[in-house]
């Protein structure tokens, strides 16, 4: 029913299209409404006890492989996740030929759902993870004669499940499914819940990972001339099942290093989706919903703003590289360590004056709060200060180990600097951007004078020449200072402040997520709390840390496009 589909939010309330939902427990109720909201709700909590117990299963066989791993192995573990991904998928397919297809199925989209940076991000993040379990499958097919034939079923099924999950999600994260409420429910929750299980098999379970490392490491010793390392109990070389010398085995190799990180931001994202598609079900959706006029994303009114971010980022693309050379060497220099945390307690400052500066003009505006009741949004705040809890959390971590060993020394200033100034960056940019996305859109073209508009339409349609060209560069960058000067103050500050900190979030999330991971490789805060309990930190911590700066870069855009 694609005529339903592409309706728009605001359809007529004609009773008869409008599925009402019912339950066994509130059958008696008087009231259609009273009985619509009171089934909606018990639909909520059975099917997020649905998702609770099927999550608290896959935690049981996770933790029994790390602390039992004679009686739960890994496979079994994989074993577990491919029922569970196979009893989404057909969910998924029954949706998306079913469910959704149903008459008066989607009457209502939610406009604030699925914004395009979302879907683009479940694009790339599931094709990097598509790739991932390709290379898993091409290193476990060169392997065969010693490792086991689920593991080259299980990421079979995972590309299935990831390719499947990401069209169904791109086409339909918008619904407020007015059909089969309670099965819908409980299918976004199964789906939710396994991509937790993966996310967190993936955070706390690095085997595969371990093995491929402890054997370059070991090629590079031999190279070296120097004896084996000794590793932790958990990471033992398979002598007899070392990868052989190879280009395309190293391909592999490198490629699921490379690859790792994504694996665990797909997840994550999905999770954030499926969510909002679950908070959606049953909903109608109001013609007060609807925004009159969509905002887009426009280069006007900021100059400093890019200037400054693009700065950052080239700057902070110099000392990644020059970390990540120096990193992979068997000994990594000091100096390296000392750059790498001085770019961040450089930044991290700036940062946090901009989102101090941005929520002091947030306050001396005028502009009302949206409070209308919006799901996204909401997630949106909650994400926000959940990812957020990933930094913050390590950054106490290593505030207590350098403080109890030696807080004087160069590189332990720094890094309790930076700790301590990532806490305070967190809790600023949370403030900030949660109070810009609460902010009533002002329409676009209130504050511009019409005949500009009009002027650069025309400079647009306008053809060319190669003579003409110089000339026409000049215009346009007279009609660009002309709309930067006639831009009230404030919106021209939150206008650079937003642009900023979205070109600095981009550069943080680009550092850790290629590798760059000093936090455990400096083995400051390894010593103090041991080998195991930080690995198990960092791989908690680092993932939400990851994903807290991607959604930081949607939500800064929308602050953006809205001041």
């Amino acid at each position: 029913c694609h005529h339903c589909e592409s309706r728009s939010a605001s359809a007529p309330t004609d009773t008869s299209k409008i599925h009402y939902e019912k339950f066994w427990l509130y059958r008696h109720c008087s009231s259609v409404q009273q009985r619509d909201r009171q089934a909606q709700k018990a639909g909520q909590l059975f099917s997020g006890l649905l998702a609770m117990n099927v999550v608290f299963l896959g935690s049981a066989f996770i933790s029994s492989i790390i602390f039992n791993q004679v009686a739960i192995t890994l496979a079994d573990v994989w074993i577990l996740l491919s029922i569970l991904k196979v009893l989404c998928l057909f969910w998924i397919i029954y949706y998306l030929l079913g469910t959704s297809r149903q008459p008066h199925a989607v009457l209502y989209r939610d406009s604030h759902a699925g914004a395009i940076w979302i879907r683009g991000s479940v694009l790339l993040f599931g094709t990097c993870s598509i790739l991932l379990n390709v290379f898993q499958i091409g290193y476990s097919t060169i392997l065969i004669h010693c490792k086991s034939k689920v593991e080259i079923v299980f990421p079979s099924i995972g590309i299935l499940f990831i390719c499947t999950q990401a069209y169904f999600l791109w086409h339909h994260c918008k619904d407020c499914i007015q059909v089969q409420h309670n099965f819908t429910r409980c299918g976004l929750m199964l789906t939710i819940a396994t991509n937790l299980i993966l996310w967190l098999l993936a955070v706390t379970n690095d085997t595969l990972h371990v093995e491929i490392e402890s054997q370059l490491r070991e090629v590079e010793r031999r190279f070296a001339g120097k004896a084996p390392s000794s590793h932790p109990h958990w990471c033992n070389e398979t002598t007899s099942c070392t990868c052989p010398n190879t280009t395309i085995c190293k391909v592999f190799q490198k490629g699921y290093i490379l690859l790792y990180p994504f694996n665990t931001e797909y997840c994550l994202i999905c999770c954030s989706v499926l969510y909002v598609m679950w908070k959606n079900v049953g909903r109608r959706i109001s013609h007060h919903h609807v925004p009159h006029t969509k905002p887009k994303f426009k280069l006007q009114g900021v100059v400093f703003g890019p200037l400054l971010g693009t700065a950052a980022v080239i700057i902070g693309a110099c000392v990644f590289l020059m970390y990540q050379i120096q990193a992979t060497s068997l000994a990594p220099s000091r100096q390296v360590f000392v750059i790498y945390y001085s770019y961040y307690v450089v930044l991290l400052p700036l940062m946090s004056v901009g989102a101090v500066i941005g929520t002091i003009i947030h306050a001396l505006e005028k502009k009302e709060l949206d409070t209308l009741k919006n799901p996204t949004r909401s997630l949106d705040g909650v994400l926000l200060m959940g990812a957020a809890l990933g930094q913050i959390g390590m950054s106490y971590f290593s505030i207590v180990a350098l403080v109890a060993t030696n807080p004087r020394d160069l590189l332990n200033s720094l890094i309790l600097s930076y700790s301590v100034l990532l806490i305070f960056q967190n809790i600023t940019q949370n403030v900030f951007v949660i109070d810009g996305l609460h902010r009533r859109h002002t329409p676009p073209g209130k504050e511009e004078d019409p005949k500009e508009e009009q002027n650069r339409e025309a400079y647009s349609q306008r053809r060319v020449s190669v003579l003409e060209l110089g000339q026409e560069i000049r215009k346009a960058s007279l009609s660009y200072i002309h709309i930067y000067s006639h831009l009230s103050w404030k919106r021209r500050v939150l206008r650079e402040i937003s642009f900023f900190l979205v070109l600095c979030n981009i550069i943080l999330w680009v550092m850790p997520t290629f590798g760059a991971h000093p936090v455990f490789e400096n083995g400051m805060e390894r010593k103090f709390y041991g080998y195991s309990t930080w690995f198990v930190i960092v791989n908690f911590g680092l993932p939400l840390g990851v994903f807290y700066r991607m959604h930081s870069v949607g939500g800064l855009l929308e602050v953006y496009v809205t001041a």
